[in-house]
Parts: structure tokens; sequence; C-alpha cells
């Protein structure tokens, strides 16, 4: 199990799907198509990554329980970013300062 949610171990689960707890309406899967964004100033994390979902089931922008067999079941706030030809796109961002990485 990833015990860190960070660029790294998102990047090794690319075009994985994660389920998605979504509160009174069941579970749906979100793939994971993007993990990335460029190193930040003085080594802190900062990346988001961007999952598509299908068109059926739209998320409003709120914090889900997700699930992954390599992650375990974490929670992630998310914003819809626009749909696509596939489905909806939603991303999340991370920003972690490096003095929090290192204690």
């Amino acid at each position: 199990m990833v015990t860190e949610l960070t660029r790294d171990s998102f990047a090794r689960c690319l075009n994985d799907a994660f389920e998605v707890q979504r509160p009174g309406a069941g579970a749906v899967a979100l793939e994971l198509i993007e993990a990335g964004g460029p190193p930040a100033p003085g080594g802190d994390e900062t990346f988001s990554i961007v999952f598509r979902g299908p068109p059926e089931a739209f998320l409003p922008q709120a914090t889900y329980r997700f699930g992954h067999d390599g992650f375990g079941a974490f929670d992630l706030f998310i914003v819809p970013v626009g749909p696509d030809r596939a489905g909806h796109r939603y991303e999340a961002v991370f920003n972690r300062p490096r003095r929090e990485r290192d204690r």
C-alpha cells in the first residue's frame, strides 16, 4: 500500500481505475489520466492529477472517498474541469511544502 500521495506514486498508476464513493448514489470508477506538473522552487512538491469519469455520472466539486488496490482508501477533493469526448474530467491539486514532507 502507498503511504503517501505523491506525484511519483500517482504516476505509477496512470490509466488505472479508482473507485469513488458517491454519497447516496453508489460508487463510480474514475481513470487516472494525468499525474504531473513542473518541479516547484525550494523543493516543494506541487503537482496535479486528472481523472476521467463516465459521461453519465457527473461529480460536483467536493471531497470523495477514493479506493485503489495500490493506495488503499483515501479522501480527495476534486474539481470538475470540463468534459472531453470520453466523459467528465476532474482535477486534484497538491501543494506540500518541503518542511511538511521532511518531518
